[in-house]
């Protein structure tokens, strides 16, 4: 690994290891402080894709990810006001989530990088984010996956209320799931600001 890709590595940890403390924290009724920090994720690897091509993003990716499962496990161990500050089934939860929708970010942007110039991260961005979110909200909160970790507690998760207080009923972290999937979307679009500035000036550079 090369001293080019530290400062997109570094920054992938960061944002693993923030989201993973974040998502346990509620921002008004349906949203976790997490869902503003991890799409910052895509955002990293879209910009070492594009600068440095898709080998040096999959070597982010998966550099990243071994770095923020060892934070988290890390995190595990460290005992906050409810507990530990990362449970161990947020842990798996993010790690898988991130893998695979990472990886998939990579491909699909090497597929479109001919294309126009939003387009790769825009669509890749998108589709990275509907199967992270899917993923991650479903092993880490879902009853159904309890055996994941038996010892986490989720009851909470499970409460059964409306979607976003006014759609079908549906367990909490359904709503949870949506909310947090409409805001990434939302950064996906708004990312493309930064996206653009970034891989000019380091192109340029």
């Amino acid at each position: 690994m090369t001293r080019t890709y530290l400062p997109g590595i570094i920054a992938m940890a960061l944002i693993v290891v923030a989201s993973n403390i974040l998502v346990q924290f509620l921002y008004g009724n349906w949203l976790t402080w997490g869902a503003f920090t991890y799409p910052l994720a895509f955002l990293v690897t879209d910009i070492m894709n594009r600068v440095y091509g898709t080998a040096a993003a999959r070597r982010v990716v998966l550099v990243g990810f071994v770095v923020g499962i060892i934070c988290s496990l890390f995190g595990t161990q460290i005992m906050g006001e409810f507990g530990p500050l990362v449970t161990v089934r947020i842990a798996i939860a993010s790690g898988l989530g991130f893998l695979i929708a990472q990886l998939l970010d990579v491909s699909i942007f090497a597929t479109l990088r001919n294309a126009s110039w939003w387009k790769a991260p825009l669509v890749s961005t998108l589709i990275g984010s509907t199967v992270d979110t899917a993923i991650f909200f479903s092993v880490a909160f879902s009853g159904a996956l309890s055996f994941v970790h038996p010892a986490t507690d989720v009851s909470w998760a499970a409460d059964v209320l409306p979607i976003l207080g006014m759609g079908p009923e549906a367990p909490l972290w359904v709503s949870l799931a949506v909310a947090d999937w409409a805001v990434k979307l939302s950064l996906a679009l708004l990312a493309l600001i930064p996206f653009r500035i970034i891989t000019a000036r380091l192109r340029a550079a």
